[in-house]
């Protein structure tokens, strides 16, 4: 079965329950929590809910926010929405794939796109590269 025919249901049966409540009713992740934020080895981290690559380890960086960070997401592999759940507008990350939520987008990250996408590690998954970049 595609992921494109996979409905709500089915994909709660494939999910953890932290990462159902993170990627499909837009929870939070502890600050902290996850192992995703002490990763640094080469590869891909994909959308946990579908397997979507999303980001690559060439643009992760420590912003000392205590969750994943990434300067740059891979062409075409999010998408943006308007979040009102706070006090202010927020721009909310999702899977361009499946929808699932993923995190922030904020505008206060290194060059060279001054931008952070502030993630939830349990909204994603780590592929290594299987050989080391050259």
């Amino acid at each position: 079965m595609s992921s494109s025919t996979v409905n709500d249901r089915d994909k709660q049966r494939i999910l953890t329950p932290d990462q159902h409540r993170v990627l499909r009713e837009h929870g939070t992740e502890r600050p902290g929590s996850s192992p995703l934020n002490d990763e640094k080895r080469a590869g891909l981290y994909l959308c946990a809910g579908c397997g979507q690559p999303l980001y690559s380890s060439t643009t992760k960086y420590d912003s000392g926010s205590g969750w994943p960070s990434f300067w740059e997401p891979l062409p075409g592999a999010i998408a943006t929405s308007t979040d009102y759940k706070l006090a202010y507008p927020r721009t909310e990350v999702h899977c361009a794939r499946c929808n699932g939520h993923l995190g922030h987008r904020f505008e206060d990250g290194p060059q060279p796109t001054g931008l952070r996408y502030c993630m939830n590690g349990v909204a994603m998954t780590f592929a290594p590269r299987d050989t080391p970049e050259t």
